[in-house]
């Protein structure tokens, strides 16, 4: 009994210990019709910070169905996006955050190929530039990132290289199997589930990354009946580095002229042309406020580029709707907008997908495309990338605007002259009587004087809370609540002014006058400190030079104090009269 005991636990005991290595061993056999001679293991940091992994995988033998790979887990929470392809600039399916090989620890993906895998393919991932820190006072940047891939198979050589924005003055580089002083390494013999992490640690010249997160790209392409393109940029950038950014580089399209961009307040920021790209220009523009860490602003660039080719009322736009992007955009939008009266002929409505759309009006189309995760891994595949845009247009188009004006203008001088013709009937002849003018009791006089006292009085108390909540000497809920006990004063006040100004008005005589001066004098304080308010904005922009703000701030005082004597004035006279 006891010896049958002792087998059965054997034999339990057998059959767990091999099952682990039954798995793999059918991964393996499933798959050993290809081994794997190369891996190019490329990490390259982004301008924005952003890590890309590219690696270019060496096949030989035959694949058919699916290839596994991966790194380590935890570096999972960081993909944001990934592409396999090939030379010949064929996509195929991956599948992200699957298991390798039903091991846990490790992030795998899954590249699907339909036929049999290209000797040569590669597959791409974009982590998040949370992976990448700064030391200011070091002047040192870290980077956390997987030292190698992890296969289902042994690899033959495996080649990595870490891709910087400039030639860093030192690198070093941790990682399990020792350190390295240089930007590349070998390993050879890679063995299958390899779990490897590694830190590097560089210096870089100032400006060559700058930790940021690009949220939003709306771009915007306006074609003018003659052919003529403006495009407007709009971007919403987030500054997730430790230190202020100074500066911002912009990709741009490489016939791109013109160039104007401006901040979220309208100021023009200069422009300095870096380099080109392949089909990129890169362009410097230095903000002329600091954005601080953590804080976020809006760029907009405004150039011009090559007139669209036609052959006579057909038109053709080739567009490259992302150029190669040294930064990681969140989301992008391009809406293409062609002159008045065009009809676009390709895309069309029927072929377009759910990222698109097609807006056909009376006499205005306009076609949008969304891309989620747009940088520079989507210029891999230029047929991916590349949009072309065909429309009919006639030149009648041109003279439609203002042959409408025309007709408009036509129409409207028959109605005057027609109106102006007609024969007029006689009306009877009315004998004006002068308006009789009502006594008004001292209370009422009384209490639309001290109304008005009221109503400057709490306008005071309105701006010196203003100023306290700027200057940050007044909690901010604090200063919410005051500042709507005060408007809700204010308006009880002023609707009580409207109430009195009709008594007054219907009184007739001396007071109906005395209102109308009053109101005139109050139409013309509000218009003052309107275009006070005006022109110091313009002043802040830029647009309006020292000595002309001067003047006019002069000229607008002078009008205020014009208008506040009169009101002054009035009301005196109103006190008088209840002495």
């Amino acid at each position: 009994m006891k010896r049958s005991a002792v087998i059965l636990a054997f034999m339990v005991f057998s059959v767990v210990a091999l099952v682990p290595f039954s798995l793999n061993t059918r991964m393996v056999s499933a798959q050993d019709s290809y081994t794997i001679q190369r891996v190019d293991h490329e990490v390259e940091i982004m301008y924005s910070g952003h890590v890309v992994i590219r690696d270019t995988i060496q096949l030989s033998g035959q694949l058919t169905g699916d290839f596994l790979m991966g790194f380590p887990y935890k570096y999972g929470s960081y993909v944001l996006k990934g592409m396999a392809y090939d030379a010949n600039n064929n996509v195929f399916p991956l599948s992200l955050g699957v298991e390798l090989a039903e091991l846990t620890g490790f992030y795998g993906a899954k590249v699907s190929f339909p036929q049999i895998a290209p000797k040569i393919f590669t597959v791409v991932f974009i982590l998040s530039n949370s992976l990448l820190s700064q030391d200011l006072n070091a002047g040192v940047f870290t980077l956390d990132f997987p030292a190698y891939p992890s296969f289902t198979q042994e690899v033959e050589r495996c080649n990595v290289a870490i891709i910087l924005p400039d030639a860093p003055v030192a690198i070093e580089v941790t990682k399990d199997d020792g350190e390295v002083s240089a930007a590349s390494y070998v390993k050879e013999n890679l063995p299958m589930f390899t779990y490897s992490t590694a830190v590097a640690n560089f210096s870089l010249s100032g400006g060559s990354i700058q930790i940021i997160s690009m949220k939003e790209l709306s771009r915007q392409i306006k074609i003018s009946p003659v052919g003529d393109i403006v495009v407007f940029d709009s971007y919403r950038i987030t500054n997730n580095g430790a230190s202020s950014l100074l500066s911002l580089k912009i990709g741009l399209p490489l016939d791109a002229s013109n160039i104007v961009a401006r901040d979220e307040f309208g100021r023009i920021l200069a422009p300095d042309v870096i380099n080109s790209n392949g089909d990129t220009r890169f362009v410097n523009f230095t903000f002329i406020s600091a954005i601080t860490s953590r804080a976020s602003t809006r760029l907009t660039a405004e150039y011009t580029l090559p007139s669209v080719s036609s052959e006579t009322s057909y038109f053709t736009l080739n567009f490259d709707l992302f150029p190669d992007f040294d930064y990681y955009v969140e989301a992008a939008r391009v809406t293409f907008v062609p002159p008045e009266g065009a009809r676009l002929i390709t895309p069309q409505l029927s072929s377009i997908d759910s990222s698109s759309s097609l807006i056909r009006e009376i006499f205005q189309e306009t076609f949008s495309i969304s891309r989620e995760g747009v940088s520079k891994i989507d210029t891999a595949v230029p047929s991916e990338d590349v949009l072309q845009i065909e429309y009919n247009y006639s030149p009648l188009w041109l003279s439609f605007r203002p042959a409408l004006w025309m007709w408009t203008l036509a129409v409207i001088g028959c109605v005057v002259v027609v109106v102006w013709k007609r024969p007029k009937t006689s009306v009877p002849f009315r004998i004006a009587t002068p308006e009789a003018s009502i006594a008004l009791s001292p209370d009422q006089v009384r209490a639309f004087t001290e109304a008005y006292e009221d109503r400057s009085r709490v306008t005071s108390e309105l701006k010196v809370l203003e100023e306290r909540a700027q200057k940050g000497k007044i909690p901010r809920r604090r200063y919410k609540v005051q500042r709507r006990t005060l408007e809700v004063r204010l308006d009880n006040i002023s609707k009580g002014i409207s109430g009195l100004k009709r008594v007054f008005r219907s009184a007739g005589g001396n007071y109906a006058s005395l209102v109308r001066q009053l109101d005139v004098a109050e139409a013309e304080l509000v218009e003052v400190e309107t275009n006070i308010r005006t022109i110091e904005v313009r002043h802040r922009k830029g647009a309006l030079p020292l000595d002309a703000y001067k003047r006019s701030l002069a000229d607008y005082q002078r009008r205020k104090e014009k208008a506040e004597a009169a009101i002054n004035g009035i009301l005196l006279r109103l006190r008088e009269e209840i002495r």
